[in-house]
Order: structure tokens, then C-alpha cells, then sequence
């Protein structure tokens, strides 16, 4: 019998935050599955309040989940070992294999970070021996040299496990030749040999005007040049990872009917939304604080967060909680997922300061529930249906916190557990559901709620043929084979 061989490594890392390292690993996840291989994704450490649940009862960032769904496999805890969700005065919670083990401030976390390695390359190793290639995401910024002492999520990964790194620059922003080359005049010489390639992203325009701008960046660092990768109009049909890429207020007018979600400091699972973005027939905006909610909304949907009462205070003092009222006046619609249910109760206690100092606080009084924010964390897969019209539903809980109340239920669980609230008109409505507007059951169901047909999206299909287009997008101008032979078989060192 033919002995299997050795899986191979490759990381990808950026000249800065958001120059499109997860979409390019995705893309690379497609590429590389459609070519028979047995691919793996992994970011050793991700800070972000859009998470996904695992099947096993985890969370992982949700980039990670995306990237697990091109390379058409199960999201795993592995795959993102360490995740850092920012809350409000305590700094953020630590989640390694998908649990929370506390929270930390950022100068705390620093002094963690060699103790999680050990975890790090754990769930790496568990990759390696199920995988043929894995594609490793960096985070932030390679430069970031005043972190390097106990980086665990760039180089110091990359060393500890002997990775090989292609770097990303993104040329929309601007300065992309001086972020490559300056990334590599700052950092460690040691560090400098890790790196086998780069890439610059998000061209724009005849590509040859850019020729010798690759050449500039490969003389000066003697990195090979893999790729100049145009633009990729579709990306906005994939779930963002980062909240500085959400739409803002349109000017309306155009016929839609508007649909807005209170964009608080801490928002979290804003991809719930990405469903909606797609509807032709519907205008999204994500309101910053300081705008008020516009008069001819039709539904108002205050979204997940990491913080439900610090966010709640923020929506107070922009004055959206008035806003809401005269809104609900002119018959408009309004929906609570998770944090944003909790906030539309009576009262949100926290008496053991899970978000900060204990406490308790009024919610906004437009359901008869109270929340107490105590126990476990909910992580779970779910399913069900609307108590009203049996309408079914997928989708998932990520919560700490119990509420009850006695007003009706929105769902009903496939376990037979009533979830959620909705008032005696069917105008205010919360629930701890993720995911719900995926279902496009449920989405053309609220959609109808408010007066519009959705539309034939399948937006499950959508996502995937997505993916595709990227992966096809991606091989058409990097060099996939030259990529592929740059990839090694990790060493695992032990020290970085």
C-alpha cells in the first residue's frame, strides 16, 4: 500500500489589515479542492465579532468557516484556534478551540501569547495529518515589529512551524510598492527568509501600467512576483469579515423598500444581513451612530453585539431609541437577533460583570422580556420553525445570557422549545437565531411581512457559484502551480 504523502504548507500573510487575505485563501481553497486536493484552511490567531458555530459546539472566526466551505469541507475548532472577540471596559474574550477561557486587555493578552502557541500548533498538526495542502492566514500587518516578541498569528508561526509566506499588498489603498518593500526593510532577516513571493491585490485598470511596479518591488526585495490580481467586482456576495467594509446610508429614492440595521460600536454577526444586501428589491443600509433612522424604513433590525449593554447605551445616546418609537408609530417593523433581542426587553442584568462593571439596566420596553446575562455560552446548530404559518428555518445560537418573558413566540424549535418574542401586532419581534435570513424560507417570509415579494435568490447557491468565480479569478493571474510548488511540509520548531 502507497503511503500518503506528506502534507504540504503555505501562509499567506498582508502588508496590512483588509488587503483581502481571507477571500485570497478562500479563493486559493476553492483552486486547489477542484484540483482533487484535500485542502485545509487556518488562521492561527483572528480578532473579529462575526463568528460561526462548528458542528462539535465551537466558534471560530467566520472567514475561517467561509474558507472551510470552499474547500468544501466542515468548519472545524481547528481552524481558527485562537479567536479574540473585542467587548467593552474588560478588553476581549479569549476563545482557543472554539471555548471561552476569559478575557483579557491588550497588554495582558500579550503576556498569554506563549502559553497559546502551544494550542496554535496543536490544531495545526491536527490539519496537517488530515489535509494534502493547508493554506495558513496571517493577521493584520507582517510589519508589525512591535509585536513580534510574542507573535503567535505571522512570523512567529510561520517560524515555529517552518511555513513558507507569500505577502499580500493591496494597491486600491494606495502605496502598495512602499508597503512591500518597507515591510521587509523592518523586519528581521530571519524573518525576511520566510518569505518566498509576493502579491499585490485590487488592480484597477490596464495592468501592464503596473509592470514595472512589480519589478521595482522584486528588485528591492529579491521576492519573486506570483501575481497582480485585478479587482474582484463580486466580492461583496461573500460574508465580510470586517465592519469598516459595511454599506452606508443610500439616499433611497430608487423604489426599494429600505431596510436599515443599527451599526452600534460592537456589532457582531453583522453577516446575518449579507442575505438582504442581494434582494433587488430591497435598499440595506448599516446606520453609524449620529445618523438618525431615516422615515421611510420599513424594517429596523438592531443586530448582534459583544457588548449588549454598552451598545445599548450607545444606541441611547444616538438617540435611535427615540427614532424606534416614531418609527414603530408610522407602522414600521422591528427585529432583534441575539444582543439587539435582548436590548428590545424591559431589563438586561448582569450581576456576575460578564461585560463589565455588574449591573442592571431598562432595555428599551418594547417586548415583556428580561435578560440576565449568566451561565455557559450557547453554541448550537439549529432548526425549527415561526410558530406563526409554520414557516422552517436553519440557523444558530451564540449567546451568553437567558431571557423569559410571557409575551407570544416567534419560533418554535425542532426540540419543541418556544424561542424568541413578537407583540400582539407582529410589528416588534426578537430571537437568539443567527443565520435566519440565510434561510430564504424565512427570508421571504419577513420580506412579505413587510409588503415586498423576495426575489428568486438562492442564496445558499449563491454563495458557492461565488466562490467559484473567485477561485477562476484567482488562477486566471496568480501563478497556482508556482504556488503550489513553493508550499513545504512543516517542521515544527520549537522555538520562533
Amino acid at each position: 500500500m502507497t503511503a500518503r504523502k506528506a502534507a504540504r504548507a503555505l501562509m499567506i500573510q498582508g502588508t496590512g489589515s483588509d488587503v483581502g487575505k481571507s477571500l485570497l485563501v478562500a479563493a486559493l481553497a476553492r483552486a486547489f479542492t477542484r484540483r482533487g486536493l484535500r485542502v485545509r484552511p487556518f488562521k492561527p490567531q483572528n480578532m473579529s465579532n462575526n463568528a460561526a458555530v462548528t458542528a462539535d459546539g465551537g466558534e471560530i472566526g467566520r472567514a475561517q468557516a467561509l474558507q472551510a466551505r470552499a474547500a468544501r469541507v466542515a468548519p472545524s475548532v481547528h481552524m481558527n484556534p485562537v479567536l479574540l472577540k473585542p467587548q467593552s471596559d474588560v478588553g476581549s474574550q479569549v476563545v482557543v478551540q472554539g471555548r471561552v477561557i476569559g478575557t483579557a486587555k491588550a497588554r495582558e493578552y500579550q503576556g498569554m501569547k506563549p502559553k497559546l502557541l502551544g494550542a496554535v500548533l496543536e490544531s495545526f498538526k491536527r490539519l496537517v495529518a488530515e489535509a494534502d495542502l493547508v493554506l495558513v492566514e496571517g493577521a493584520g500587518s507582517a510589519s508589525e515589529v512591535n509585536l513580534r516578541a510574542a507573535d503567535i498569528a505571522n512570523m512567529g508561526f510561520a517560524r515555529a512551524a517552518d511555513v513558507p509566506v507569500v505577502l499580500v499588498g493591496d494597491i486600491d489603498r494606495g502605496g502598495v510598492i512602499a508597503s512591500l518593500v518597507g515591510t521587509q526593510a523592518v523586519i528581521d532577516p530571519a524573518d525576511n527568509a520566510m518569505i518566498v513571493g509576493f502579491i499585490v491585490n485590487r488592480f484597477r485598470g490596464d495592468p501592464s501600467l503596473f509592470a514595472d511596479g512589480m519589478n521595482t518591488v522584486a528588485q528591492h526585495t529579491g521576492w519573486q512576483s506570483l501575481g497582480l490580481v485585478p479587482f474582484f467586482a463580486d466580492a461583496h456576495r461573500l460574508p465580510a469579515e470586517d465592519a469598516l467594509g459595511l454599506p452606508g446610508r443610500s439616499a433611497g429614492g430608487d423604489g426599494r423598500l429600505r431596510i436599515v440595521v443599527l451599526a452600534y460600536p460592537r456589532i457582531a454577526n453583522f453577516d446575518d444581513f449579507d442575505p438582504l444586501r442581494l434582494e433587488p428589491n430591497v435598499d440595506l443600509s448599516f446606520l453609524r451612530p449620529g445618523e438618525p433612522i431615516p422615515g421611510d424604513s420599513a424594517l429596523v433590525i438592531l443586530p448582534g453585539s459583544k457588548a449588549t449593554i454598552a451598545d445599548l447605551a450607545a444606541l441611547r445616546e444616538a438617540g435611535w431609541d427615540v427614532d424606534l418609537k416614531a418609527h414603530l408609530r408610522r407602522g414600521g417593523h422591528v427585529l432583534g437577533i441575539c444582543g439587539g433581542y435582548q436590548m428590545l426587553g424591559q431589563r438586561i442584568s448582569d450581576p456576575d460583570g460578564i461585560e463589565g462593571p455588574a449591573g442592571s439596566v431598562d432595555g428599551l420596553g418594547l417586548l415583556d422580556v428580561d435578560t440576565v446575562l449568566e451561565g455557559n455560552k450557547v453554541l448550537v446548530e439549529t432548526s425549527g420553525e415561526t410558530v406563526q404559518g409554520a414557516v422552517p428555518f436553519k440557523g444558530y445560537e451564540m449567546h451568553i445570557g437567558r431571557t423569559t418573558g410571557t409575551p407570544s413566540p416567534l419560533l418554535r424549535l425542532a426540540n419543541g422549545r418556544d424561542e424568541g418574542a413578537t407583540n400582539d401586532s407582529g410589528t416588534i419581534s426578537g430571537c437568539y437565531i443567527h443565520g435566519l435570513l440565510s434561510d430564504d424560507r424565512q427570508r421571504h417570509h419577513w420580506l412579505q411581512r413587510i409588503g415586498i415579494a423576495g426575489s428568486a435568490l438562492d442564496y445558499e447557491a449563491d454563495v458557492d457559484t461565488t466562490l467559484d468565480r473567485l477561485a477562476n479569478h484567482i488562477e486566471k493571474y496568480v501563478d497556482c502551480d508556482r504556488l503550489l510548488a513553493l508550499a513545504r511540509e512543516p517542521s515544527f520548531k520549537t522555538s520562533g
